[in-house]
């Protein structure tokens, strides 16, 4: 895979991911110009949602079975035709139907990671991941600035239409320039979908893989759903602008990633896991000065949650690298298993950090980080011990099989 072929994957993945959080942005103007609530108004969001959860498990298993440039061509023109639809909607019962087309079919970027990592020998798959990585995040970070921007200067529809022009872009230049690999399964579509589930039952790497970042994702999502509380609550009171500011200190995860991937390629998954879930805990520490308040907490805060980035995206590199490895012919299957269990663990996190907010303050959201983490650390340990010194289990099971899939 050439330099170019790679930043074009990354920003298929960074279009893919914004169109996901962009419309975050423009709730309250969506709500002024269909004249109906923010509750109203924020259902087109949650219906994105949960398209793009329905997509994952329905559509991304497709990816093993279905030519991957011809998958991604009509994934991508799907979405942009959702999202012309949303920008010309004119009553939210059809921009919430839009919105929903859209989640669903904007599931372009997991279908990309399987797809690169097919393309590229072993040695190098860990930096095209975290290359990806780096897109996927930029375009969540710069999706919500580029909307609301947009948004204010010309109306709630301008996001939409730019969305669905630079998408249906994007599928065009996909078309001509990206490789045609020859699909690796020939399993009809149900097997498809079941094949998933058999495969955390089957593959205990991947089962693994699935618990570091459930745990350490769960934890991630209580941090950030609880600072919200925390820094428009008695000891900062500031407005929720303040979490969208210091959520733009975790854009240098960008950088970071792709320095993951390379050490992941050289040294492999498992010293980058355990670096990170100690850097994790490290994250916690810091976090709970927070509880200060004024500068000093402040700063606190934003080196807390930094790290806590940059650990958490930097062993997803490392987790999917150790994935990708283990079935060549069912990457995408792999991923759609990964995936799945990685948001349930940041939904729970969610809930979780809630209610230990509610019950202990910042102290208890950060403990809740601390222990969960420390519950991955634990089978990461035990994993360590019980393994062969010098190769990890995925290494020692790759086979022929494990090559860069030729393009035609």
């Amino acid at each position: 895979m050439s330099r170019r072929m790679a930043l074009l994957l990354a920003v298929t993945c960074a279009v893919a991911v914004g169109n996901i959080y962009f419309p975050q942005a423009i709730i309250p103007l969506v709500a002024a110009g269909l004249h109906t609530s923010p509750d109203a108004a924020s259902l087109a969001v949650t219906a994105t949602q949960v398209g793009y959860t329905a997509g994952m498990f329905l559509l991304v298993p497709l990816g093993d079975r279905l030519p991957s440039r011809s998958f991604l061509v009509v994934l991508l023109a799907l979405t942009g035709l959702g999202l012309l639809t949303a920008g010309c909607a004119p009553t939210l019962p059809l921009l919430i139907a839009a919105s929903a087309l859209t989640g669903l079919t904007t599931v372009a970027a997991q279908v990309v990671g399987p797809l690169a990592a097919g393309l590229v020998p072993a040695d190098r798959r860990g930096a095209v991941i975290g290359t990806l990585l780096s897109g996927s995040i930029g375009g969540m970070l710069l999706a919500r600035a580029f909307s609301g921007s947009l948004g204010e200067w010309l109306g709630w529809r301008a996001p939409y239409l730019a969305a669905a022009a630079l998408t249906l872009l994007l599928a065009s230049i996909v078309a001509r320039t990206v490789p045609v690999a020859t699909p690796r399964s020939r399993q009809p579509y149900p097997a498809l979908l079941t094949e998933s589930l058999r495969l955390l039952r089957t593959e205990p790497d991947l089962r693994r893989s699935c618990f570091y970042q459930a745990t350490v994702f769960a934890g991630f999502s209580a941090v950030w759903t609880c600072l919200t509380l925390l820094l428009t609550g008695p000891v900062y009171g500031m407005g929720a602008q303040a979490v969208g500011l210091l959520a733009l200190v975790g854009g240098a995860t960008m950088l970071c990633a792709p320095l993951a991937g390379r050490l992941v390629d050289r040294h492999g998954p498992d010293p980058v896991n355990l670096v990170c879930m100690l850097a994790v805990l490290v994250s916690a520490a810091v976090l709970t000065a927070g509880a200060w308040g004024d500068v000093p907490g402040l700063t606190a805060l934003v080196v807390g949650t930094l790290l806590l980035d940059v650990a958490m995206q930097s062993g997803m590199v490392a987790n999917q690298a150790r994935v990708y490895a283990l079935r060549p012919d069912a990457r995408s299957r792999l991923n759609t298993a990964y995936m799945t269990c990685a948001y349930l663990g940041g939904s729970a996190g969610s809930w979780l950090g809630v209610r230990a907010y509610g019950r202990a303050g910042w102290w208890g959201a950060c403990a809740l980080v601390a222990l969960l983490t420390v519950l991955a650390l634990a089978r990461h340990l035990v994993e360590l011990r019980s393994r062969r010194p010098g190769a990890t289990r995925s290494q020692s099971r790759a086979t022929v099989a494990d090559q860069p899939i030729r393009p035609r």
